[in-house]
């Protein structure tokens, strides 16, 4: 599956080993960004991990992040974000198709993810890239009355 030609805002974005001296910048955008945040402790236990966690800057400016876990030949999508002031700009795509690269280097075949279903945004940037709903996972996410749905969805790689 070919990229859908974007323009990006930041011509040259790059793309750096999330490290624990991240974690202050992540944190302050993941609050701004998450109504249900993923908390340090998410991103402290990916990083003792090993899973594969990224930031991407523009200089020192931080534009977005994300983590995969690897498992054998699979890579799971658990958090991409772009902080809300860069959104709309095709830096979530920049950041997809930078942990493509990466997963199909360490010789993984598909990659997966759940989603909310009021993620409009997010649906939308997996859909262009190929990404399909392979099923749904019952009450997965916090939500302000309870819980909501997960969809999970799948693209071969």
């Amino acid at each position: 599956m070919s990229a859908v030609p974007i323009s990006i805002s930041v011509p040259h974005p790059s793309f750096h080993a999330m490290t624990p001296a991240d974690l202050d910048a992540v944190m302050e955008a993941e609050n701004r960004i998450y109504e249900f945040p993923w908390s340090r402790g998410n991103f402290s236990d990916s990083l003792d991990s090993g899973y594969r966690s990224w930031v991407m800057r523009d200089g020192d400016e931080l534009l977005g992040y994300g983590v995969v876990m690897m498992v054998l030949d699979e890579a799971h999508l658990l958090n991409i974000s772009v902080l809300p002031e860069r959104q709309g700009r095709g830096l979530g795509s920049r950041l997809l198709e930078f942990f493509f690269a990466d997963a199909r280097a360490r010789r993984a075949v598909r990659m997966l993810l759940e989603v909310r279903p009021g993620n409009a945004s997010g649906l939308r940037l997996y859909g262009r890239y190929g990404f399909a709903e392979i099923g749904r996972r019952r009450d997965y996410y916090p939500a302000r009355n309870g819980r909501e749905d997960a969809i999970v969805m799948e693209r071969m790689l």
